[in-house]
């Protein structure tokens, strides 16, 4: 799975295109830094590599096991959310504060574990939730994404540093998330894609107001 977003460089302004990549399917490739697979890669507009890349290649930061979204908030930080672990056991779905060169841990490390070189999430999900995170925006100082398994709009604020969760099991597995032009969020559903249970008029596209989420 992959992800594309766009940002401004800060020394010339050139255009950039990052992407996210899992890892797929081998945990080992993401502490790998020769492989683009666990990864959040850095390609310039002309699809060349930018000199300031941390390992000389595309990638820009690793230890990633399945990001599924990316966004910039009005600092210019860049926040991933990334599924954790999956199978017999889920959860640890995280939520990380991406930096150039960095290692985020998978799958060294997860949840709040901590080993030296290695990023901890801001935030994650705990061993008995899971997010299935699908998609990423920031909004007035919050990130919102969507979840699959979790079956909801989720909202963490960053000023105080919590979690909150709306239309829980309303609509099923939420996927794509984005801010229209009129201010508004449309999300879509993803409830016929083999994983969900389908309901009356599935799949959809659900029109969102914003300040209606308080």
């Amino acid at each position: 799975d992959f992800c594309l977003s766009r940002g401004l460089g800060d020394v010339y302004k050139r255009q950039y295109l990052y992407i996210t990549t899992g890892d797929a399917g081998s945990s080992e490739n993401s502490q790998n830094v020769n492989s683009l697979a666990g990864k959040i890669l850095r390609v310039k507009d002309d699809g060349s590599i930018p000199e300031d890349n941390p390992f000389n290649n595309y990638v820009y930061a690793y230890g990633i096991r399945n990001s599924q979204g990316i966004t910039w908030d009005d600092k210019g930080n860049l926040w991933s959310i990334d599924h954790g672990r999956s199978g017999i056991k889920t959860g640890l779905d995280e939520i990380n504060l991406i930096k150039k060169g960095k290692n985020y841990g998978w799958p060294v490390i997860e949840g709040s574990e901590k080993r030296e070189g290695m990023e901890t999430p801001i935030i994650h999900s705990g061993p008995d939730i899971t997010w299935a995170p699908a998609d990423l925006i920031y909004y007035n100082n919050s990130l919102f994404f969507t979840g699959l398994r979790g079956e909801g709009l989720y909202q963490y604020d960053l000023i105080n540093k919590k979690i909150r969760v709306y239309f829980f099991q309303e609509f099923g597995r939420l996927r794509a998330i984005t801010l229209g032009p009129d201010g508004n969020f449309y999300v879509s559903t993803s409830n016929k894609d083999g994983r969900g249970y389908p309901r009356d008029g599935d799949d959809k596209i659900i029109k969102i107001d914003p300040k209606s989420l308080v």
